[in-house]
């Protein structure tokens, strides 16, 4: 009994320096971004603000454009991520139903295009988005961001489509669906879980990705967030309390997302675990 006891104590002690650990970060940038400016850089360094102020809000939406920013990360975030959820599970259902010549060679090379580092790819695409005059467009972004979304998502949708039964979409069949039917009306509602972890995981990558953006986007109409939060990087200095307040924001949306999603994550990274 004691031992139980003690083993508790030990776990509880352990799981709180773990939330301490990974919460802290987060609570000294929200407390970065309501002090005043000339707290920021003091020393003996501050930890709370003597007088809280939203300075660095206002900002960020009076003179930093924050809410242009904002809408175009939302633009193709949510764009990318609905398209590579989309081609995941058509390309991940053909893979994993279909037997056809070149059916190994392809699901090899998504995952090697996993590990191909992204700098190595840029030049050959930025080349090419020049040449279609689509550069410091949302389009290419979004086109860049769904390649890459639906071949992570594609092996994703493969492991959760090898849990689902062939006899549901056989009787499907047999009723007289064919097979785009199957598809939209049994096979993409029974693999919901699946699918919330894999818009949650574009949508997220999307949403954070900064080389593809900074390289693409370059006027201040088209930026995105993290393209923005890059710019206040300047030779002058940081304007660390704006930056801060910058990424508070950007936190918001992928919190919502993984709140909205959780029960959809944890249950299709689950299944996906039994067979990947």
């Amino acid at each position: 009994m004691k031992k139980r006891r003690l083993q508790d104590v030990l776990r509880f002690i352990g799981l709180s320096i773990f939330l301490i650990v990974a919460i802290f970060p987060l609570v000294w940038i929200f407390l970065t971004s309501i002090k005043p400016a000339t707290e920021v850089y003091t020393f003996p360094v501050k930890y709370l603000p003597s007088k809280p102020t939203l300075e660095a809000y206002r900002y960020l939406f009076s003179f930093a454009r924050f809410n242009v920013y904002f809408k175009n990360s939302f633009i193709v975030a949510t764009t990318s991520a609905v398209l590579s959820t989309l081609f995941s599970i058509v390309a991940g259902y053909i893979l994993t139903r279909e037997q056809f010549r070149l059916r190994t060679f392809l699901i090899l090379l998504l995952f090697f295009v996993q590990m191909l580092p992204t700098y190595l790819i840029m030049i050959p695409q930025f080349t090419m988005f020049s040449k279609l005059k689509l550069t410091n467009t949302l389009t290419s972004v979004i086109i860049i961001y769904t390649g890459f979304g639906s071949a992570f998502g594609t092996i994703m949708a493969r492991a959760f489509l090898k849990n689902l039964p062939r006899t549901i979409e056989e009787a499907a069949m047999i009723d007289g669906c064919n097979r785009l039917q199957v598809l939209f009306k049994i096979v993409i509602p029974l693999l919901l879980p699946g699918v919330g972890s894999i818009f949650s995981f574009c949508f997220v990558n999307s949403w954070n990705e900064v080389f593809t953006a900074v390289l693409f986007l370059h006027t201040d109409r088209k930026m995105t967030v993290p393209v923005a939060l890059y710019s206040f990087v300047s030779k002058a200095g940081i304007q660390w309390n704006v930056m801060a307040a910058g990424i508070v924001m950007a936190l918001l949306p992928t919190i919502v997302v993984f709140m909205l999603a959780q029960k959809y994550i944890v249950e299709g990274l689950t299944q996906g675990a039994i067979k990947a």
